[in-house]
């Protein structure tokens, strides 16, 4: 090899070393941190013997419940003195879908000492809603919130999704935007939720 053909040889190995690892990289983030989807009956066996008020909300999982602002801080004020974590959601929101299985999993998890509440805000009928419910299920219920006032009112903002935190004196924590891994919803419910 000349030495002129040298720096262009070099310039191709390590371009190719470039796409090597870009290509691993891009493997290695392929694989979801999402975790495996969960069936009713499965966060079902896994939430027995909880608490009363939060059996209650176990035993209303996946539902899309009527009466707006007013049910949703009558079911708030139900749970005074209880970490609560309020998910807004839409079924048209691809971020909202994203984190679903975060919050699937987590509120499994942590549901025997954590309420969990989400608000559908924004949806103009329940059938997309409750389609998305049926093929994804989660632990606990929602409020139906078609105009959106409610998620307004609970998370100060007129985006989705958005996550608040109470903990067990009622102080808040608003998080804006999706949560996409288990561990970053977990250490912010011990941070805001449980004061931990």
């Amino acid at each position: 090899m000349t030495l002129r053909r040298l720096p262009i040889a070099l310039g191709a190995l390590a371009l190719l070393a470039l796409l090597v690892v870009g290509l691993l990289q891009l493997a290695g983030s392929s694989t979801s941190s999402a975790p495996p989807r969960l069936t009713a009956a499965e966060m079902r066996l896994r939430l027995a013997g909880s608490p009363a008020p939060l059996a209650a909300l176990h035993g209303q999982a996946g539902e899309l419940l009527a009466g707006g602002l007013p049910a949703l801080r009558a079911r708030l004020a139900s749970l005074r003195g209880r970490p609560i974590v309020v998910n807004k959601w839409a079924s048209w929101c691809e971020p909202c879908r994203a984190e679903f299985g975060v919050f699937q999993h987590v509120s499994v998890s942590q549901g025997r000492q954590v309420a969990f509440i989400g608000i559908d805000s924004g949806d103009t009928s329940r059938a997309g809603p409750l389609a998305f419910l049926r093929s994804f299920p989660v632990s606990y219920p929602s409020y139906y919130d078609h105009s959106g006032q409610a998620g307004l009112a609970i998370t100060d903002s007129t985006f989705t999704p958005v996550t608040v935190f109470y903990n067990r004196g009622g102080s808040q924590f608003i998080h804006q935007g999706p949560y996409l891994s288990v561990a970053k919803l977990e250490q912010d419910i011990r941070r805001y939720a449980l004061d931990a």
